[in-house]
């Protein structure tokens, strides 16, 4: 049996002048899968996302994207997928509504279609109540969902997540992880960037970036066992301290 692959990585690098912000990564991602990328903040994951989804070229190496080339592909990239930035992406003076109307025809989706996606997402997500509001006037948990409304509109089969929770209550963190695992039920491929490790315990596998390289992958249960530590927080703790002290000695 063939496995299909709704992400391939290979030797994916980015460098800014003479700074390597992703350095020859490379990594799979199965079709249905809740895939959690790893690092603490500058190791290069945001950077690897914005090129899987099309925004930013990779100065060498490649990949696939829901089968389309990152290298050659990238505008039907955009339009195959969702992407969930970690800054809000809404129009503040627009209501939620309003917005998705917007994204809709962006999506090039049909008046009638827009309208019927907004009510079936406004149900899935709970927006009724805010749904009519401006953006800006919106708690940050709100805003995300509705962030997250927009990023689903078009029904993509690959959801790209950009710490999508960064700085909301943790009771919204926890709605919006069984959100997700509802989404990867119907078969919707995520791709996850975070740095709260009770998160990346929610996910099948993890891989964990420092310095622009992938230090370690797999399922976070078998390498907390793997390195015989409490938890992924210690796990994560001591890769990257391990990470730092060989580039230290070299």
């Amino acid at each position: 049996m063939t496995m299909e692959y709704a992400v391939t990585i290979n030797n994916l690098t980015r460098k800014f002048g003479s700074f390597t912000a992703v350095d020859r990564i490379s990594l799979d991602v199965e079709k249905g899968e809740i895939f959690g990328f790893l690092g603490a903040n500058g190791a290069g994951k945001t950077t690897a996302i914005r090129m899987l989804c099309g925004l930013l070229l990779p100065t060498s190496g490649g990949g696939t994207v829901a089968g389309l080339d990152i290298c050659k592909e990238s505008e039907n990239i955009k339009r195959s997928i969702g992407y969930m930035s970690q800054k809000f992406s809404l129009y503040g003076d627009l209501s939620g509504r309003e917005n998705l109307t917007f994204y809709g025809s962006i999506y090039r989706m049909i008046h009638k279609d827009i309208k019927q996606r907004i009510g079936e997402l406004a149900d899935f997500l709970s927006l009724s109540e805010f749904i009519d509001r401006p953006c800006g006037s919106l708690p940050l948990g709100w805003k995300q969902r509705l962030a997250l409304a927009a990023a689903l509109l078009h029904r993509p089969k690959i959801l790209f997540l950009d710490e999508p929770t960064g700085g909301v209550d943790p009771v919204f963190r926890r709605r919006f992880w069984d959100i997700l695992y509802g989404l990867a039920d119907t078969g919707t491929t995520l791709f996850v960037t975070t740095h709260y490790m009770d998160e990346a315990e929610f996910c099948r596998r993890i891989s964990i970036m420092h310095r622009g390289q992938i230090i370690e992958a797999g399922e976070p249960a078998r390498l907390v066992q793997k390195y015989d530590q409490p938890d992924l927080q210690e796990l994560f703790i001591k890769l990257i301290t391990e990470s730092e002290t060989d580039a230290q000695n070299i």
